[in-house]
């Protein structure tokens, strides 16, 4: 066995056992950091197969930026596992149906691909590299590149609306009130009689035992 194929058994080996955690963890910090470990051994096995852009993307995108978003989310927000686990395993049947229906769609469509790969047409274009990519996502990818674009523009703008939610519990003022105000409206003179507390108190030492 050649030492990338051993390396490359190690790589999945880690990844599956990460992935299996990442839906039986517990905590859920716990099961962020197990998918940033499945996500690190994803970009070393595209390292193997020489995509080094895919590689790289891998961890900048997913690693550096979703999940540490992820895990500030999760640990600012008060999340009741327990609440959230209690019908889980109802669940099960369910969901490894539809995992079993993706895998065999999946399947499908890429099974006439792995059969009719052509090693040597990869070895000399460098499929993964960034030139090759770049060319490409540019050229014959470009209207899908540009409307993945757009959705995910809409994405950030439908998430930005979202969280823009009145809270009671947070002091909030309009900016167009604050430039429309005027300076009657911020202070205000009240006229009042004055008050003297001397009298009072030697009334009250003189009544005094």
């Amino acid at each position: 066995m050649e030492f990338k194929t051993a390396l490359f058994y190690v790589f999945a080996a880690i990844m599956v056992l990460a992935s299996t955690r990442v839906i039986t963890a517990r905590n859920p910090v716990h099961a962020a950091l197990f998918l940033v470990l499945a996500f690190f051994n994803a970009a070393g096995i595209w390292m193997l197969l020489e995509a080094e852009f895919l590689a790289i993307v891998l961890v900048l995108v997913y690693v550096g930026a979703v999940m540490v978003l992820f895990l500030f989310v999760v640990m600012m927000l008060d999340i009741d596992t327990e609440k959230l686990r209690e019908g889980f395993w109802s669940y099960l049947p369910v969901a490894s149906l539809v995992g079993v229906v993706i895998v065999l769609e999946m399947a499908a469509v890429l099974w006439r691909s792995f059969l009719s790969f052509d090693q040597q047409a990869v070895a000399a274009g460098n499929i993964g590299g960034t030139k090759e990519l770049g060319m490409l996502i540019y050229t014959k990818y470009i209207y899908g590149f540009e409307i993945a674009a757009a959705i995910l523009l809409v994405a950030i703008i439908a998430a930005v609306a979202l969280t823009l939610r009145k809270r009671k519990d947070t002091k909030h003022f309009d900016p167009a009130d604050a430039v429309r105000v005027k300076r009657n409206d911020r202070l205000k003179i009240v006229k009042i009689d004055p008050v003297t507390t001397r009298g009072q108190a030697e009334t009250e030492v003189k009544e005094a035992p």
